[in-house]
Order: C-alpha cells, then sequence, then structure tokens
C-alpha cells in the first residue's frame, strides 16, 4: 500500500511516517518546511517534496499508486493537494485514522496517553523504560527523542505506545487497552466550546479503554481504585510533574511487562527498584525541559498549569546546579486559547526573578476576537514588577545572554516558533 502524507515532517505526522515505513507501507510526502522530524524522515529512506505544496509532487506520484492520502488538522479544506487527492478518488483521512488502522493490521495492544498536559513526557518515559527492558513495543510520540527514533515498529512487536491528542477529538478513535492520563484541565476551546465538553470527551476515553492509570488528587491510581505499584515520591527527578509523569509511565510499563512475562511463560530477575532506577535516569526529549546549553532550556509550555510545573522544575533545577535564579522568556499559542485562561496567569510564573512576554503566536484563530496585548496579560501577574513586554530582536538576544553570563537558568516556554529564533541565539 502506497502512503502520502501531506505535512510529514512534522511531529504529529512525523513519527506516523516512520511507523508506517517500519510497517512495510511505502511511504513519501510533503510540507512547506523542513520540520523537526525531517533528518529522521531522509535516514530512513522516505522521499520527502519540501517547499509549495501546489500539487505537482502529488500528482507525480499519483502516476505511481496512492492509496490513502493522509493530512494534518492544520490542512484548510481548499488545500491544493486535499482538493486533488479527493477528486481523484483516493482515501483521505486524518492520522487517526490510519493510526486506528495500523493498531489493527498489526494486532497491536495500544497504550495511549492522553491529557492536557505531560503526555509527550509520559509517553517518552514509556517508550525508555519498555526500550530498556527490551520489550516488544512499537511507538508514536510526539517529538524528538534523543535515545530513538520518534516512530517505530519492529516485526513481532506486541505493543503500541502512542500520545494520543485530544485535539479535533483524535484520541476518541481508540479503545486502548491501558489508558494513562496525567492531567485533564481545560484546553482547545476551538474544539471544545465548554469545560463540560472537554471533561464529557476525557470520560468517553476512559469509558472505551480496558484499563485505566490516572493521576488524582491523593496519588496515582487504577481506575478499579487500586493504588499504583509505584509512586511520585519513588523517583529523584526534578519537580513534581516530571515525578508524576514517571509514576504513571512505571506503572504502564509493568503491565506490559506483565503481560509478556506471561506470553513469553517464565520468570525473570526483575524487580520494582529496577523500574525506578531506569525511570531515574530518562535523558529527557526534545521540548520539554529540554537543555540546549548551559543553563538554557526550551519547553513547549503554554498553559498556566504547564507553566507552573514547568516553573517548579526549572527552580528544582537551578537549586540543584548553583544557579542564582529562573529567567523565563514566554511566548502565548494562539489567541483563541488565551480568552480562555488569560486569568489563569497570575500566579504561574511565581519565582521568576524576570519574565520576558512575547506578542502571542497566532493561529487557528477566530477574527472575531480581540487579540490580547502583552501588557493586558502582565497587569494580572501576581508579579508583574519582574515582567516586560519583549520582540524577537537582538536587543532580547543580549539580555538573555547577560542573564546566562550572570549565571542564571534561561528558559522558553512556547509551542510557537520562538523556539528556532532562541536555538539560534544560542
Amino acid at each position: 500500500m502506497n502512503i502520502y502524507i501531506s505535512g510529514i515532517s512534522g511531529t504529529g505526522m512525523g513519527p506516523l511516517a516512520l511507523m508506517a515505513k517500519d510497517a512495510g507501507f511505502r511511504v513519501f510526502g510533503s510540507d512547506l518546511s523542513e520540520g523537526a522530524i525531517y533528518p529522521e524522515l531522509l535516514k530512513k529512506g522516505i522521499e520527502v517534496k519540501i517547499g509549495e505544496q501546489d500539487g505537482e509532487f502529488l500528482a507525480e506520484k499519483m502516476k505511481e499508486g496512492v492509496d490513502w492520502f493522509i493530512y494534518t488538522s492544520a490542512l484548510p479544506e481548499d488545500h491544493p493537494e486535499l482538493k486533488i487527492a479527493k477528486e481523484a478518488g483516493i482515501k483521505c483521512t486524518k492520522r487517526d485514522d490510519f493510526t486506528a488502522f495500523l493498531v489493527e493490521k498489526l494486532n497491536l495492544k495500544m497504550v495511549a496517553v492522553a491529557g492536557t498536559h505531560g503526555k509527550t513526557t509520559t509517553t517518552a518515559m514509556i517508550i525508555w523504560a519498555s526500550l530498556k527492558l527490551q520489550l516488544p513495543v512499537a511507538y508514536i510520540v510526539g517529538t524528538t527523542l534523543g535515545f530513538a527514533p520518534s516512530g517505530s515498529y519492529r516485526k513481532g512487536d506486541r505493543f503500541f505506545i502512542y500520545e494520543a491528542d485530544e485535539y479535533d477529538r483524535n484520541f476518541l478513535k481508540y479503545h486502548p487497552w491501558i489508558a494513562v492520563i496525567p492531567a485533564v484541565s481545560y484546553d482547545h476551546p476551538d474544539i471544545y466550546p465548554t469545560r463540560e465538553d472537554y471533561e464529557k470527551a476525557f470520560s468517553q476515553f476512559r469509558d472505551q479503554s480496558e484499563m485505566v492509570v490516572e493521576a488524582t488528587g491523593d496519588g496515582i491510581k487504577w481506575a478499579d481504585g487500586e493504588y499504583a505499584l509505584y509512586k511520585t515520591e519513588d523517583f529523584k527527578l526534578a519537580g513534581e510533574a516530571r515525578r508524576i509523569d514517571a509514576g504513571l509511565a512505571a506503572n504502564a510499563v509493568m503491565r506490559i511487562f506483565d503481560d509478556e512475562m506471561k506470553e513469553e511463560g517464565f520468570d525473570t530477575l526483575f524487580t520494582p527498584l529496577t523500574m525506578i532506577d531506569i525511570m531515574n535516569k530518562f535523558p529527557g526529549i526534545g521540548r520539554r525541559f529540554e537543555r540546549i546549553t548551559d543553563g538554557v532550556y526550551s519547553d513547549y509550555a503554554h498553559h498556566p498549569e504547564e507553566i507552573m510545573a514547568t516553573m517548579e522544575i526549572a527552580q528544582e533545577e537551578a537549586k540543584m546546579n548553583g544557579k542564582k535564579g529562573v529567567v523565563v522568556l514566554y511566548q502565548p499559542h494562539q489567541n483563541t486559547r488565551q480568552h480562555e485562561v488569560k486569568d489563569e496567569y497570575h500566579s504561574a510564573f511565581l519565582g521568576a526573578e524576570k519574565i520576558f512576554w512575547l506578542p502571542t503566536y497566532l493561529t487557528r484563530e477566530n477574527p472575531e476576537l480581540k487579540v490580547i496585548e502583552p501588557e493586558e496579560f502582565i497587569e494580572g501577574l501576581e508579579n508583574r514588577e519582574v515582567a516586560e513586554e519583549v520582540e524577537l530582536n537582538d536587543e532580547l538576544s543580549r539580555k538573555l545572554k547577560e542573564y546566562v553570563k550572570d549565571d542564571y537558568l534561561v528558559i522558553l516556554m512556547t509551542a510557537g516558533p520562538a523556539d528556532e529564533w532562541f536555538r539560534k541565539v544560542f
């Protein structure tokens, strides 16, 4: 089967392309620019056309045969490639339908990680520990991994580790063997008009999963009320949020391990302490408290709750490494979202020595909504005196470098394009 993926090199579609290629499909696709997964695609021998997506490359590949056209949620209905594929009668779907097809075709038990925050790190931790324990896992995660490709399948794999995104209700396509839920708080108002809609979707996700392990107010529990074997306090990673993610991941991997041992019919010398040691050595992942250089980090946090969790990690990390304090560069993501969360920022950045606030990165917007300006956000902060409005320019670059030189931990938090600028600076 020949698969064409539009938007193939980003963290949403690239890992899917890698797994599909491993599973024996012929894969090719296009993208406007080289995304984070582009180098991995080339290494795997996947043909990618970078540049204007005018339909010429798709038309060329249609001569060789295209059985399934897969596209990102960001693709408009009038996109040239999508229009050509539909007119040609090619099967056209978003990634969730093809992912569900892969799971069924390859007869995999799905371990799906879903949540407003923590899902990427938790997914990566499950992958990390599973590979260390040599478990037969295929996987897709929406980021780059320093220790493995971002998507993989090997003949004989029995389990599928998947970062199940709630955006566009993607995660409701699946009926997981295990559902792992790090945190649920309202997000994506463009998809879920009310908090009730959002929470109802997660309730449905729980109901259609065979087993559920979740972080609750009083610990990590399975859906049947059973307290999990691994607790947050078992781990020594910086930040409560990462320790929660590690606890969830460890419990999910333990169920995978137990199931695999039953299948193989033998016991092992593995002990619970082995899992704790593996998790404590987790090396981190791209864009989730990612170390760029000494004292400089980039993180995907763009929701007040994520920011608070990342601030805790940053403060612990700064203390552990003898830094004077934490300096934050923040770029909000999507004006539609900001109208829902604006009032939740008030204490999100507490503990920061300095906050540099960028204009909101605009994407998938409601044109009727007024764009909230940086000074309006800053006015609502408890520590507004340490915050200032900035632009991505040489002056900001100079200030950030001075803070690094003066031995502060500097962290960028964004889901937007400021990350590329930040990496060039450092």
